[in-house]
């Protein structure tokens, strides 16, 4: 069964390792239970695409469940997807996986040109990694009392109905969870207008970010959501090395600016200095 949210369609083929208990690892295949055209005829391309139509193809002698516990295989081990990547001379990328291994690339290459480059930031800035964003529980267990803004990178969908920008940063309105801050968010579009980085608004109906479960954890903080291009979200993905470089100089300025409101700094601001629109 899938951790997280994955179409079968896509696990059809898939070349896998194993991790087993005590270290021990092995190869196998994803496949359609009815694999064979040679054998099954018509019904390869008539079977439902469903987990329950899938099995593992294990790469060693095997010949009943006993053989596979005698190799240390067990209910619950976890299965890990080649990623397959391929990067073009046009500067496309293609892998598996890219949701969410390419915004973790760009966080990684902006906080080495703060280190490399001597800047000074005029806040404390945490970079946050989370590993269970696909399950629901994200950004909910880890935050604290100082953080004042959290500004999420995710994947921005490329496909009819979106507006996702495919060469530049996508930053999102708002997600299954709800309108992310109204002053943050707009604080990364004039970054974007001021620093001439490419960019676009979009809507995400179908899915939800780490900045949703921080929320729900009871964090009073202001959200954001900035994105890269992704075709084929969760499948055989692909984005482009402009719409990385973009999210990333959007970060990397974003990381330099001062905090919207002094008065985040305090766990309850006075009413004179409530924000008001357009400030």
């Amino acid at each position: 069964m899938p951790i997280g949210t994955w179409s079968a369609r896509f696990a059809e083929g898939a070349r896998v390792t194993i991790y087993c208990d005590g270290g021990w690892r092995y190869r196998g295949t994803l496949l359609p239970c009815k694999a064979s055209g040679h054998t099954f005829n018509e019904e390869v391309d008539t079977q439902p695409s469903s987990w329950f139509n899938l099995e593992l193809r294990v790469d060693e002698r095997c010949n009943c469940p006993g053989d596979l516990q005698a190799l240390g295989i067990n209910i619950g081990d976890t299965i890990a997807i080649d990623s397959q990547l391929e990067i073009s001379s046009s500067g496309f990328i293609n892998a598996r996986h890219l949701d969410d291994k390419a915004g973790v690339a760009v966080l990684l290459t902006v906080a080495r040109a703060v280190r490399h480059g001597g800047i000074r930031l005029p806040v404390d800035c945490h970079l946050l990694f989370t590993i269970s964003e696909e399950v629901g529980v994200g950004a909910s267990h880890i935050l604290h009392g100082g953080v004042a803004e959290l500004v999420s990178i995710d994947n921005g969908t490329i496909a009819p109905g979106q507006n996702t920008c495919e060469y530049g940063v996508t930053i999102a309105m708002q997600d299954s969870s709800g309108p992310f801050d109204w002053y943050l968010t707009r604080h990364l579009l004039s970054l974007c207008e001021v620093h001439d980085i490419e960019h676009s608004r979009d809507v995400f109906r179908y899915y939800r970010s780490d900045a949703a479960a921080a929320l729900e954890a009871g964090n009073d903080i202001r959200t954001a959501l900035t994105c890269f291009a992704l075709d084929a979200s969760h499948g055989y993905e692909r984005t482009h090395i402009d719409s990385l470089m973009a999210l990333g100089e959007l970060l990397l300025s974003y990381v330099q600016s001062k905090p919207l409101f002094q008065r985040d700094a305090q766990p309850l601001g006075p009413m004179g200095d409530f924000p008001a629109p357009g400030t």
